[in-house]
C-alpha cells in the first residue's frame, strides 16, 4: 500500500514520473470501413512520433479516420497540430469522438472544431475485420 507521502522505485532513482497523468499513448486501429486512432492520457510533444506516425498510416489507408479521445487527460498545441492535419490530409471529414471537456476547449479556442465533425457518443460505424467471418459491430 503506498500512501502520498510514500516514493516508487523511480522516484527514489531519480525517475521522472509525472505527478498529475498517465503517460500519453496513440493507437491505430484498422477497420473495415474506417480507422480508428484511439489517444489516451496525456497527448503532448512527447507523443509526436507516435502522432505523424498514425496520421502517415490513416492518410496511406485512405479510409474514413474518427479519433476517439474518451481517455486524453491533457492535450497541448502537439494535439491540436495532429487533429489539424489529420482533418487536412484526409479525404473524408474526420470524426472525434467522445471529446472530453480538457479537448472540447482547445476545439472550441483553437477554432480546429470546425474543422472535424465532434461526436459525443460513439456512434456503431466502426467495424473490425474478422478472419472468422463478416466484420463484427
Amino acid at each position: 500500500m503506498r500512501d502520498g507521502n510514500s516514493t516508487t522505485p523511480d522516484e527514489q532513482s531519480g525517475g521522472e514520473t509525472s505527478p498529475s497523468g498517465e503517460p500519453g499513448a496513440v493507437h491505430v486501429i484498422v477497420g473495415a470501413e474506417s480507422t480508428r486512432i484511439v489517444l489516451s492520457g496525456e497527448v503532448d510533444a512527447d507523443l509526436s512520433a507516435e502522432l505523424q506516425e498514425a496520421t502517415a498510416e490513416a492518410e496511406h489507408l485512405g479510409l474514413p479516420i474518427e479519433v476517439d479521445a474518451h481517455h486524453v487527460t491533457f492535450m497541448d498545441s502537439s494535439g491540436v497540430a495532429f487533429l489539424a492535419r489529420l482533418s487536412i490530409r484526409s479525404q473524408h471529414r474526420v470524426r472525434l469522438l467522445r471529446v472530453p471537456p480538457t479537448v472540447r476547449f482547445l476545439l472550441e479556442v483553437t477554432r480546429i472544431g470546425e474543422l472535424l465533425d465532434v461526436v459525443d457518443d460513439d456512434e456503431p460505424s466502426f467495424q473490425t475485420v474478422s478472419q472468422d467471418g463478416p466484420p463484427q459491430a
